[in-house]
């Protein structure tokens, strides 16, 4: 069949299986170095060097070695010296090979198999050695074992002899072992490997980090206490060395990690629980069936908490670092969490409408190591970042609520003292989240109230001239109804309030912004509100408050007050709000002379009487009787725009503030949350009120 073509391109159809490529034995290593080591930069030329010092430290983990020694040698090579078993020389059965050539030449071959030399290891892929040699221009490997040192080199993966030093010298291919001659005591034993990085596959800047290393053997030697760690570089000018040995294990990693003052002493939560676990074994006929295999699984927690804020949280499965976590450390996690909210819930810390602490609370200030031991466990990935073992989460959480719960429900003085502070610890953490929370979403919201669109109920003018324009925050909806008439809408807008708004002094940023009223107010006026307020962006030249001339109106305008001085003081600061002052009497004259009006308003009970005196002595008179208003939804809209509306007959009063601080302690005083200083202020205000004057 004809190739075709589809948009101009061609297809090629002659794809068969001689197109196939099969990888064999270390050369898929060298093909794809990246799913092996995670990549060909200084990252994965460590992980080689750590690849080889694991196997060191497995060998200590099973009893069998104390000391592992690092030398990075001048000429870019890495020697690793342990005194363990040794790997095995005998031959393999199965390919008549030397045991240390089996382990350095094929994949997955390796002594951590079926439970036989290790219990818990830091290799389970037995790809380690193997994968270090297949990227190596030169790896030679020396094995201690009585009667002598027997040992063999490689090249890229292909055993064989080197006829100098270093990986330039000629090299013949050669399977076996090599005697180097020199005897063993007997008792003594050991591995001796040293490895030139194959500069083919790694990346010109990929070097051996000293201090990389320093670090991860000084945690190796906590995790594995009694065993001895030597790093040694001889790279410079003048040579490097660290020790590490620390019989405290895991307690003093802890100590050793902690940044801050202590809250709590070091606690350390200790267990262990067998699981079932189905794995493919090779039954007699050599086929892989699943069978269920018994397992120990250790767990193994030292943490504390400090005064700070920062959470330090390490863990391990067997000796191998997981900084990604897994199911141990969300076992740990859940099981922390879920204690401390039963002993608060129990020791009533926590009220019933209380929200649960969650993990960030718990884990605040903490310092923890989290270690467990088990066979064979499973990873996610050769490069063994995160544990993936089903059974660990139950098992850790099992292990770590019950020792936990031990300790902050302690009846032991030092330990009652040490939890309770503990306890303390996370309620303030979780009530400081929950207040920052509570922030946030005021922010979010009076950011929304900002930007979002005007209220239906606003009235708004046409004029643009932002100078020339008023807004009359008006009291009701019956009112609402004669300003619309009264008003000139050309540059008078109206927002009607229904009753007493929300005393803004007494509550928080949040309820004011929850309040209907307050956050229309806010958003018609334009301009934000607080820190965020810019007067420059109000829509409006003149704000104007239109209560009725009562008790209620009063207070109706000391809300409105004190909501512009705590959230909007410029404008008041800048002289524009204002009360309108609506008539609280008219008086309708039988016989006006030539030249009055026919009706006169007065705004206050004394002018009223001064004005009766007056027209009496002119002899006028006038109807019977007087009306005093009740409310601006009384009068007709010609009275409302002639007497409270119309700026060339009302009368505006203008609130203003000579010093802020002692406005502010005024409204704190009447409109605060402390009830008795208001008291006496109105107590000692009593003494100075004419009993005449109150409206009653």
């Amino acid at each position: 069949m004809p190739a075709s073509t589809a948009g101009g391109t061609k297809i090629d159809n002659s794809y068969n299986a001689h197109h196939l490529l099969v990888l064999e034995g270390l050369e898929a290593v060298r093909k794809r170095p990246g799913m092996y080591i995670g990549s060909t930069d200084t990252r994965g030329l460590m992980h080689c060097v750590w690849e080889i010092i694991d196997n060191g430290v497995d060998e200590a983990l099973a009893g069998a070695a104390q000391r592992i020694e690092v030398i990075l040698h001048a000429d870019g090579s890495v020697e690793v010296h342990d005194d363990g078993r040794g790997i095995p020389v005998d031959k393999e059965p199965k390919t008549g090979l030397p045991g240390v050539e089996v382990i350095f030449t094929k994949l997955h071959a390796g002594g951590k198999f079926g439970g036989g030399s290790y219990v818990a290891t830091g290799g389970l892929h037995g790809v380690g050695a193997s994968v270090v040699n297949a990227l190596s221009s030169r790896l030679d490997v020396d094995v201690e074992r009585s009667p002598a040192i027997q040992g063999m080199s490689f090249q890229r993966g292909v055993p064989g002899v080197f006829s100098a030093d270093g990986p330039g010298a000629d090299f013949t291919p050669q399977s076996g072992l090599t005697r180097k001659g020199a005897r063993v005591k007997k008792g003594v034993s050991g591995t001796r490997i040293r490895f030139w990085p194959d500069r083919q596959i790694f990346t010109k800047d990929a070097t051996f980090t000293y201090d990389e290393l320093v670090t991860r053997a000084r945690q190796t030697s906590f995790i594995v206490p009694g065993l001895e760690l030597v790093i040694r570089d001889l790279r410079g000018d003048e040579p490097r060395e660290e020790r590490f040995r620390h019989d405290g294990g895991i307690s003093e990693f802890c100590d050793f990690l902690s940044a801050d003052a202590p809250v709590s002493e070091i606690l350390r939560l200790e267990g262990h629980e067998q699981f079932t676990e189905t794995v493919p074994l090779l039954d007699e006929k050599g086929h892989m069936t699943p069978q269920d295999v018994e397992r120990d699984l250790g767990v193994d927690v030292a943490l504390r908490w400090g005064t700070g804020y920062d959470t330090e949280v390490r863990s391990f499965v067997n000796v191998i670092s997981t900084p990604k976590g897994g199911t141990h450390v969300a076992g740990f996690e859940q099981a922390v969490t879920k204690t401390f909210n039963e002993v608060l819930r129990a020791t009533k810390q926590l009220k019933v409408n209380d929200t649960d602490v969650i993990k960030d609370d718990v884990l605040e200030g903490m310092t923890a190591v989290v270690t467990v031991r088990l066979a064979e466990p499973q990873f996610e990935g050769q490069t063994k970042e995160v544990l993936g073992t089903p059974a660990a989460r139950n098992i850790v959480r099992k292990v770590v609520s019950g020792e936990l719960k031990k300790f902050l429900t302690s009846t032991k003085r030092a330990e009652k003292a040490q939890a309770k502070l503990v306890m303390e610890k996370v309620v303030a953490a979780s009530r400081t989240r929950i207040a920052a929370r509570q922030h946030k979403e005021t922010q979010r919201r009076k950011n929304a109230l900002e930007s979002s669109a005007l209220p239906a109920k606003l009235a708004d003018c046409r004029s643009n001239d932002m100078e020339k324009s008023e807004l009359f925050i008006v009291e009701g909806d019956s009112a609402l109804g004669t300003a619309k008439l009264a008003r000139n809408s050309e540059f008078q807008a109206l927002l009607p309030i229904r009753g007493k708004i929300l005393n803004v002094q007494k509550a928080s940023v949040g309820d004011m912004l929850k309040n209907a009223e307050c956050a229309s107010i806010i958003q018609v006026v334009g301009a934000g509100s607080g820190r965020t307020f810019d007067i420059d962006a109000r829509r409006y030249g003149r704000i104007i408050f239109m209560a009725d001339a009562d008790s209620d109106g009063a207070h109706i305008r000391c809300l409105l007050t004190t909501l512009f001085f705590k959230y909007m003081p410029d404008l008041i600061r800048e002289g524009r709000v204002y009360s309108a002052v609506p008539p609280l009497h008219r008086i309708e004259l039988s016989n006006p002379k030539k030249g009055m009006d026919k009706y006169i308003y007065t705004y206050s009970d004394p002018e009223l009487q001064r004005k009766l005196a007056e027209l009496t002595k002119k002899g006028v008179r006038w109807k019977e009787p007087i009306q005093r208003y009740k409310g601006l939804g009384e009068m007709d809209a010609d009275q409302l725009a002639e007497t409270t509306m119309d700026p060339r007959h009302r009368t505006l009063r203008r609130i203003t503030f000579d010093d802020a601080d002692v406005a502010a302690n005024v409204f704190e005083l009447l409109m605060g949350s402390e009830v008795a200083p208001r008291k006496e202020f109105i107590v000692q205000g009593a003494y100075e009120v004419d009993a005449e004057a109150i409206d009653a």
